[in-house]
């Protein structure tokens, strides 16, 4: 155990490396995050191609892996259209700001424990600061601002209507995600991404009321509610299915990317997959023991030191991209009114509740606090999750063919609604009325004839 405590690193391990070091681990932390998102687009694909019973992209490449950088080089050759209603300034800025707040906040995601290169002993973490959160907060609000300026500076309706949703769905679920982050630094006592990740790793065997039970380190399990909450504010962030509202094509067009094209409609693509792995790993780091090994593989002595914990990390985060992808295959696009309801009158006041039950659990002194959250915060989150997924309303019974022809005012042939139906012209109505007596006379001549 003292081996796996000693390859935790501290805040007083940063700041030391040598300047090729630290060179060498912001080219890596930024090649992470945009190899990540080429094949993130490619792993989206096939995934939603295999939901759907499709192949998806297998011709460019081995298993189709070169498909996103031939779609990117295709952008890049692409016209680049500028609207003559545009802020030039703030719409060639506008992608950028996506990209770079996107990427930067990896900056404190903790890769790794300390490991040793070219004789250096470091941490595999570009550095960290006792606010580390904090800068993801700000990094994740700051990204709202490229798809706002983005929209008011295209000088049109449908981009500005789609920046105006990314602002207001900012400040929807901002508050959720931070309210959930509280609980962990109330359970961590730190703000330090490297600290939270090694209070993760104490796990033990609790004694309540005499029964001795195993103490998961994980906040997604000591923490759930938070954990669901925190995911779900996620998903609302990055602007993903079934929350990508801003950028809604059937009511928006393609929302505040509308005027966009060649390399900067790219640049906002870029930062819509970013942004979805940064937050998978921050979610891997906040709440699922970030490079730490899951249980069984813990069993090994030697899984939480060396190398080997930038692949358990790996595995995380592609897990999360995995349920990312999930949800967009899956879910439909939540109406407006639903999703700022989801915001502000469920998830806010459940946040709310849970951290004051939170405080008072740690108040008592009787009972150790471990074992207070596992008592409680468990059946919570899983009441949470039951709460959120429970059918609102019972399904009605499929009614049958001969119910579906009765109740049809016109017969069996089915019609549009009222209110697509086009009145008749005055003019026909009076031309048929005037020519209706003749056509009766010369059908009675007819048949006397």
């Amino acid at each position: 155990m003292s081996l796996l405590l000693a390859q935790d690193p501290t805040l007083a391990d940063f700041g030391q490396d040598p300047w090729w070091l630290v060179l060498g681990k912001i080219v890596f932390a930024f090649a992470f995050g945009l190899l990540a998102t080429l094949l993130g687009v490619w792993f989206e694909r096939r995934v939603v191609g295999y939901m759907q019973v499709r192949p998806g992209p297998n011709q460019v490449g081995p298993f189709g892996l070169l498909q996103t950088l031939a779609d990117g080089l295709k952008m890049a050759f692409k016209e680049d259209i500028l609207p003559k209603a545009a802020d030039k300034v703030v719409y060639f800025f506008a992608p950028t700001i996506s990209v770079i707040c996107a990427v930067t906040a990896l900056s404190v995601v903790p890769f790794g424990p300390m490991v040793s290169i070219f004789g250096h002993h470091t941490a595999l973490q570009v550095t960290d600061v006792p606010v580390a959160v904090l800068l993801l907060l700000a990094c994740s609000s700051m990204g709202i601002y490229g798809s706002v300026l983005g929209g008011w500076a295209s000088g049109s309706t449908y981009p500005l209507l789609g920046g105006l949703r990314s602002s207001a769905q900012m400040i929807s679920y901002e508050v959720a995600m931070g309210l959930s982050i509280v609980a962990v630094f109330m359970t961590a006592g730190t703000m330090s991404t490297s600290g939270i990740v090694a209070a993760q790793g104490d796990a033990t065997r609790l004694t309540i009321n005499g029964w001795e039970i195993p103490a998961p380190g994980w906040y997604a399990i000591l923490l759930l509610p938070s954990f669901v909450i925190f995911f779900i504010a996620t998903v609302g962030e990055t602007n993903r299915a079934p929350f990508d509202l801003p950028e809604a094509e059937s009511e928006l067009v393609a929302g505040f990317m509308t005027e966009y094209s060649s390399l900067k409609f790219a640049l906002f693509m870029l930062s819509e997959y970013v942004a979805m792995v940064t937050m998978s790993a921050v979610t891997t780091t906040l709440f699922l023991g970030g490079w730490r090994a899951p249980w069984p593989i813990t069993i090994w002595e030697g899984a939480n030191s060396g190398w080997w914990p930038m692949l358990w990390f790996f595995g995380k985060v592609i897990a999360l991209v995995f349920v990312f992808v999930w949800l967009r295959g899956t879910l439909p696009r939540l109406r407006y009114d639903q999703f700022m309801r989801l915001g502000w009158k469920v998830l806010l006041p459940i946040n709310l509740v849970w951290i004051l039950v939170l405080s008072g659990l740690r108040s008592i002194e009787d009972w150790d606090s471990r074992g207070k959250v596992i008592a409680v915060g468990i059946p919570a989150g899983l009441l949470l999750i039951a709460t959120l997924f429970w059918p609102s309303r019972r399904p009605q019974p499929k009614p049958t063919a001969q119910e579906q022809v009765d109740s049809r005012p016109y017969g069996s042939f089915p019609l549009p609604p009222m209110d697509l139906q086009v009145p008749p012209s005055p003019r026909i109505t009076r031309v048929v009325a005037e020519r209706e007596p003749a056509n009766i006379v010369a059908g009675s001549d007819s048949r006397e004839v």
